[in-house]
Formats: C-alpha cells, sequence, structure tokens
C-alpha cells in the first residue's frame, strides 16, 4: 500500500498545479489507443503562452508522475497524456478519502 501511496501522492502534486492540469486538458491521449502523435513543447507553448523551458519543467514532473507519455522524434519530443493513469489517480483519490 505505500508505493501506492507515494504514486499518488506523486501524481497529486503533480495535478497541483493549475497550469500542468490546464496541459493535460490540452494534450491528446496516447497509451495503446493513441488518436495522436502527440504535442511537442513548442505546440504547448503556442496553447498556452508560457516559455519553452517552463513547459520542458512542467513536462517532466508530469513524466516522472507517469501522467504523461513520451517519444523521440528525431530533434523533437512529442507528449501524450496517460488516459489510465489519470483514472488510476481518481480511484486512488476516492479510495483514499
Amino acid at each position: 500500500m505505500k508505493a501506492a501511496t507515494d504514486k499518488l501522492s506523486l501524481a497529486l502534486r503533480a495535478v497541483g498545479d493549475p497550469t500542468r492540469r490546464k496541459i493535460l486538458r490540452l494534450l491528446p491521449p496516447g497509451g495503446p489507443r493513441k488518436t495522436d502523435e502527440g504535442w511537442t513543447a513548442s505546440d504547448i507553448e503556442q496553447r498556452i503562452k508560457l516559455a519553452q523551458p517552463t513547459i520542458s519543467h512542467h513536462m517532466k514532473i508530469l513524466k516522472n508522475a507517469g501522467l504523461v507519455e513520451s517519444h523521440k522524434e528525431g530533434t523533437w519530443v512529442r507528449y501524450r497524456k496517460l488516459e489510465a493513469a489519470l483514472r488510476a489517480v481518481r480511484k486512488g483519490l476516492v479510495d483514499e478519502l
């Protein structure tokens, strides 16, 4: 149970920031049923008007929390949100409360 709680805490800290929640709302879904190749930091930057290093910082936190996946495409990194991980966070929060 400790590992699940630690993972939930990490995910909750990641989504605690309003900018990261906005990024998650905008990102296309990933995982086995991916519908889009994903977005680069530059794509995200254009939509939420933050500097690319700031976007990269937020994406690192979301990725470390297991809420987004990334894949390298040449010099670009593309990101997609992981719907299953987000559902697990919702369930984990309900179970904890």
